[in-house]
C-alpha cells in the first residue's frame, strides 16, 4: 500500500515546544504538522478531568491569530494556512471551532477562561518573521511543563497514524498541505475583543488619564488598535504611529540602540511632545514602554516595569523568573517574593499556583520581557481585577501610567523610586541551539546543583530547596577558572562570587554585577541578561556580550 509517508516530497520536521507554546520555521510548518500536533493535544485535553483543565467533545474551542501572513494565508514555498489546519484538526477532534479573530493572546485567553473552554492562539510572538507557531490553553489556562511529555507521546502516535494512511485516502498532499487548500475561516466572533477592553474600563473606572499624551507605536502588533481604543476611552490622547502592513518582530526584552533611535525618530516625525511611547510585541502579550528623559528616550525594562505594577496592585505573593532584575530583592516587594523560577510563563504560572496553595490571596508575577500575570483576583479601590494567569501587555502599561498619575510624577521620576539596580538584555540571532546547549553544559556542574557560592575559604553548593550539597571542589573551581578567562579583569569584571543554574548560567560577581547567558526557548538565539548598579554598566555588559566578532558570547562559543 502506498502510504502518505512514501509520497511526501520533503522530510518532516517535528514541531517542538519552546519557552511557551510551539514554534518553528514557516518552511517546516506544514498543515500536516499543525494538524498532527493539534489533534494530539485535543485528545490529551479530552482525557483530563474538568478540574485539570479538561474539555469535552462537542464543546466550543476558541482560536485567534496574529498578523503574520502565514497565520491565515498561504505564503511562498507552499506553506502557511496555519489557522485553516487548526480548524480542521479541531473539527476532526470533535470540537466546535470559534474564531475570535486577530486579537491579543491575553484577550483570547481571558475570554476562553471566562467561558471555561480551551483555546489556541496562532502566533510566533516576537520571534523573527520566518517563524510561526501556536499556543494551546486548557480550559483553566496555559499548558504547564508537566503536560508536555504526555502530549508529545500523543503526537508521536498521531503522526504515525497519519503517515501510515493510504495516500489516496489522506487529507494531505505530497507537500504536507490539505488537498482542498481551505481558505475561509469561521466568521469572527467580536465579543472576545470587546470583553478584553471592558476588563480594563471596569477596573480603572473612576480614574482617568486626561491630559496624558501617548504615542502608540503600532507596527504590526495584533493589539495595535485595541491599545489605542483603551487609552482613549480612559481619557488619554493617543497618537497612533509607525503602522506597518509588513510584519515587524519586536522583542520587548532586547531593545537595542538602533530601535531606540528609530522610535525617537518616529516621535520627532509626529511633531508632538508626549508623556510616553507605548507598544506591544507581535501577539500583544508583552508591553513596550519608553518615555522622554531630557532630550532622549528612556526604555523601561519589563522586570522594573513589573515592580512598579506590583507596588500599584499590592500583592501578598510575587513570582518572577531568575532573569529578572534583582532590584526586587532590595525593595518593599522582597518580603512577598517567592523562589525565582526558570524562564517562561509556564514556570511563573506554576510558581503562582504554589503560592496560592500556601494561602496567598493576592498573587501576581511577571517576566523580564514585561508580560504581567495575575494568579488570583485582586481588588483595588473597590474594583475587582479577575485573574488572568497568562502574559498580558495592557495591564502593566495602564497600571504604570495610573501610578505616575496618582503620584504626580513623570515616568522617569516614578522609576527612580525603585532600588538603584539597572538591567539590559541582548542576544545573538541565528545562533545554533545545539551550540548554546554545549556552552551551558560546559559550565554546569551536576544537575541537582542550583547555585554555587565561592566564599573566602570554602565553596558551598545548594540544591533547589536551598539545602547544602557536598560537591567536588575541583570541578566547581575549574568552572570558575574557565568562566573568568572570558569574564575577566581585563574585560572589567570583578572576581566571580556566585553562579546560579536555575536556567542557564547566571554569574554574580563580587561587585554585584550580573551576567546571565542562556539559549532562547523559541528560536536559535543566545541571550545575555545584565544587571548592575548603573545603566551604563548594564548596557556595557550586554554590549560586550553580543559584540562581533569577539564578544563574550562568541568567546564562549569558541570554547566548545
Amino acid at each position: 500500500m502506498a502510504t502518505l509517508r512514501h509520497h511526501l516530497s520533503y522530510e518532516p520536521v517535528p514541531l517542538k515546544f519552546g519557552t511557551s507554546g510551539r514554534r518553528g520555521l514557516v518552511v517546516d510548518l506544514t498543515q500536516l504538522e499543525i494538524y498532527t500536533n493539534v489533534q494530539a493535544e485535543i485528545r490529551y485535553l479530552q482525557s483530563l478531568q474538568p478540574s485539570e483543565g479538561g474539555i469535552q467533545s462537542g464543546d466550543d474551542f476558541y482560536f485567534a491569530y496574529d498578523l503574520r501572513p502565514s497565520s491565515t494565508k498561504y505564503v511562498e514555498n507552499d506553506r502557511g494556512g496555519i489557522c485553516q489546519a487548526v480548524v480542521r484538526a479541531l473539527q476532526d477532534g470533535g470540537m466546535r471551532p470559534v474564531n475570535l479573530g486577530a486579537i491579543p493572546t491575553p484577550a483570547l485567553t481571558y475570554y476562553a477562561l471566562k467561558h471555561g473552554k480551551g483555546s489556541i492562539m496562532v502566533t510566533g510572538s516576537h520571534i523573527p518573521f520566518d517563524r510561526n507557531g501556536y499556543k494551546l490553553n486548557t480550559s483553566l489556562g496555559e499548558l504547564l511543563k508537566k503536560d508536555e511529555q504526555p502530549i508529545n507521546e500523543n503526537v508521536a502516535i498521531s503522526r504515525e497514524e497519519l503517515l501510515s494512511q493510504a495516500y489516496a485516502e489522506s487529507l494531505f498532499d505530497q507537500q504536507g498541505m490539505l488537498r482542498d487548500r481551505p481558505s475561509d475561516l469561521p466568521p469572527v466572533e467580536a465579543q472576545g475583543r470587546a470583553t478584553y477592553i471592558q476588563r480594563y474600563l471596569d477596573f480603572f473606572n473612576g480614574q482617568d488619564l486626561k491630559g496624558m499624551k501617548l504615542l502608540v507605536y503600532q507596527h504590526s502588533a495584533v493589539g495595535r488598535d485595541v491599545v489605542v481604543e483603551i487609552v482613549e476611552k480612559l481619557g488619554a490622547e493617543a497618537i497612533p504611529a509607525g503602522r506597518s502592513e509588513t510584519f515587524v518582530p519586536i522583542d520587548t526584552e532586547a531593545i537595542d540602540q538602533a530601535q531606540l533611535e528609530s522610535m525617537q525618530n518616529l516621535q520627532k516625525s509626529t511633531g508632538q511632545t508626549v508623556d510616553a511611547i507605548i507598544s506591544t510585541d507581535g501577539d500583544s502579550d508583552r508591553p513596550l514602554l519608553l518615555a522622554p528623559e531630557g532630550d532622549k528616550l528612556r526604555f523601561f525594562g519589563g522586570d522594573l516595569l513589573g515592580m512598579v505594577v506590583a507596588e500599584y496592585l499590592g500583592p501578598d505573593a510575587v513570582v518572577v523568573p531568575i532573569s529578572s532584575n534583582d532590584a526586587i530583592d532590595q525593595g518593599p516587594l522582597s518580603s512577598v517574593t517567592e523562589a525565582k523560577t526558570k524562564i517562561g510563563s509556564p514556570y511563573v504560572i506554576a510558581g503562582m499556583q504554589r503560592a496560592a496553595s500556601k494561602g496567598r490571596s493576592r498573587v501576581c508575577g511577571w517576566e523580564a520581557n514585561g508580560g504581567f500575570l495575575t494568579g488570583s483576583d485582586i481588588e483595588r479601590d473597590g474594583k475587582l481585577l479577575s485573574a488572568l494567569p497568562t502574559r498580558d501587555a495592557v495591564l502593566p502599561l495602564l497600571c504604570t501610567l495610573f501610578a505616575a498619575r496618582t503620584r504626580q510624577m513623570s515616568l522617569p521620576e516614578l522609576f527612580a523610586t525603585l532600588p538603584k539596580r539597572y538591567s539590559r538584555a541582548a542576544l545573538i540571532r541565528n545562533f545554533p541551539r545545539v551550540t548554546s546547549l554545549k556552552i551551558i553544559k560546559l559550565f554546569s556542574p551536576e544537575a541537582d546543583i542550583q547555585e554555587v557560592r565561592y566564599e573566602d575559604d570554602r565553596i558551598v553548593a545548594y540544591d533547589h530547596d536551598n539545602a547544602t550539597l557536598g560537591v567536588a571542589d575541583e570541578q566547581v573551581k575549574h568552572i570558575r577558572r574557565e568562566l573568568e578567562t572570558v569574564f575577566s579583569a581585563e574585560s572589567s569584571f570583578a572576581p566571580i562570587a556566585r553562579v546560579n543554574y536555575t536556567d542557564g548560567v547566571r554569574i554574580i560577581f563580587a561587585n554585584n554585577d550580573v551576567a546571565h547567558f542562556r539559549p532562547s526557548g523559541n528560536a536559535d538565539e543566545l541571550r545575555i541578561y545584565a544587571v548592575a548598579d548603573s545603566q551604563d554598566r548594564a548596557d556595557a555588559i550586554a554590549a560586550q556580550g553580543t559584540a562581533e566578532p569577539d564578544g563574550l558570547l562568541r568567546r564562549l562559543e569558541r570554547m566548545v
